[in-house]
């Protein structure tokens, strides 16, 4: 019986060893998201985002253009700089603002309705030409359609740019 509790005890002490040994171990994980060798890329810039939508909604340039900038400054080592000659560049345009109605209620009517955002984007990779690319990003949120458009539209607009902006700088500076 001894015998058995000590190779139970060495076991433990062996696990027991196994996982400090991996809870000390260098990780090379980048929890910001990016994935830049930083030796080679310095700049970046956000162009203009024009909106090229049939609907408008005027605040929606500036702040996705925001979202996009602060996701760069906040993620990334990268100075962001005025000029197209940056190491990375992004542009593009707003091509898409709809809404379409989605749950049909019992009387016929929509009970829901989606406010979809969609931008063509140009990444241009100054440093690496051969990894630039060219992509269309969409986002939505349903609303209720009680509700009137102008009254959660900002809130909507907020949310949709957050989710564009992560997939896009997933898509772009992430190279996922």
């Amino acid at each position: 019986m001894n015998r058995i509790k000590r190779h139970i005890l060495r076991l433990a002490a062996l696990v027991a060893v196994a996982v400090a040994a991996q809870a000390c171990s260098v990780s090379f994980y980048k929890f910001n998201g990016a994935s830049l060798d930083y030796t080679k890329y310095k700049t970046a810039s956000i162009g203009n985002f024009p909106i090229r939508a049939a609907l408008v909604y005027p605040p929606l340039q500036q702040l996705f253009e925001n979202k996009i900038t602060d996701m760069v400054a906040q993620q990334t080592r990268l100075r962001t700089i005025d000029s197209p000659q940056s190491d990375l560049r992004l542009e593009g345009e707003i091509t898409g603002y709809t809404l379409t109605p989605q749950a049909v209620g019992e009387n016929a009517y929509a009970s829901k309705t989606r406010l979809t955002i969609s931008v063509h984007v140009k990444y241009i990779n100054n440093r690496e030409p051969a990894l630039s690319s060219e992509q269309t990003f969409s986002a939505y949120r349903d609303f209720d359609s009680s509700q009137m458009l102008s009254d959660v539209q900002d809130e909507l607009c907020t949310q949709i740019c957050n989710d564009l902006a992560d997939l896009i700088f997933n898509a772009t500076f992430g190279n996922w």
